[in-house]
Formats: structure tokens, C-alpha cells, sequence
């Protein structure tokens, strides 16, 4: 998901998704999985969502793909974040951002003795609903 304006480097990267809605589209396109692991990790969650090439370039603020505009349910766990995952340079860096203990979530480095730390990002800058807020998501 792109959240800069043109021509300025700037995304995020959906590793994850809690299924909630569309549960028999979503198993019928990933086959026999569980509940939890329909849309765990960035390929399956394109593959959840029957996402291809196709949608490149999509305005998530409109249209058939969008993201709503809607604080997360958190089910009483807190953000954590840690290092990201699947990458050999700047590893250090926390920009994995994941609510700690859900089952919809990889474990990440987090599961192999990485520090995981608390978010102390402002709750109004948190997600992607303070993303649109600034007018900053989609191509």
C-alpha cells in the first residue's frame, strides 16, 4: 500500500489480516486452511483477497478495494513492533508494527529471541485510518 504522494518513496506493507468478512471467498482461493492462517503473511493475504496485478495503482479510498476508515479491533492486546521479517539489511530497524498474541499474525523475529517493543507511536498517528486522515493513501 503506497501512503506517499507521487514521485516520494513512502509504504506499507500488509503482512497480515484478520478474516471477518468474505471467509468462504477467501477459503475457496487459499484452499483448506484455518480461520487464522487465511491471510497470514503478504502472499496470502493477496491471495485472500484475490488481489493480482490487476490492482496496482488502486485508490484504496474508493472503489471495490478499500480500507475502511475505522479504528482496528484490538481484542485487548497491544501494538508491538519489532524487526521486520524476510530481509538481510537494516534488520535492527522496528518498522514491523503487529498486535502482540493474535493468532492471525506470523510470528516473525519476535518467535526467534528478537526484543519485541511496546509502540510509543501517538495513538492519532497509529494505522491506516491516520494515514487517510493526511490524504496519503493510494497512488
Amino acid at each position: 500500500m503506497v501512503t506517499g504522494r507521487p514521485g516520494r518513496a513512502g509504504a506499507v506493507l500488509i503482512r497480515a489480516l484478520e478474516p471477518i468478512a468474505g471467509l468462504g471467498a477467501m477459503a475457496r482461493r487459499r484452499g483448506r486452511v484455518g480461520r487464522d492462517r487465511l491471510a497470514r503473511g503478504p502472499g496470502c493475504v493477496a491471495q485472500a483477497l484475490g488481489l493480482d496485478r490487476t490492482h496496482d495503482g488502486a485508490d484504496l479510498t474508493a472503489g471495490p478495494l478499500w480500507l475502511p476508515d475505522e479504528p482496528a479491533r484490538r481484542g485487548g492486546r497491544r501494538i508491538a513492533r519489532s524487526g521486520r521479517v524476510g530481509i538481510s539489511r537494516a534488520v535492527e530497524r522496528p518498522w514491523r508494527f503487529f498486535l502482540s498474541g493474535h493468532p492471525c499474525v506470523s510470528p516473525g523475529p519476535a518467535a526467534i529471541g528478537a526484543r519485541v517493543e511496546r509502540d510509543r507511536t501517538p495513538p492519532q498517528a497509529r494505522g491506516p485510518e491516520a494515514v487517510r486522515r493526511r490524504g496519503r493513501v493510494g497512488r
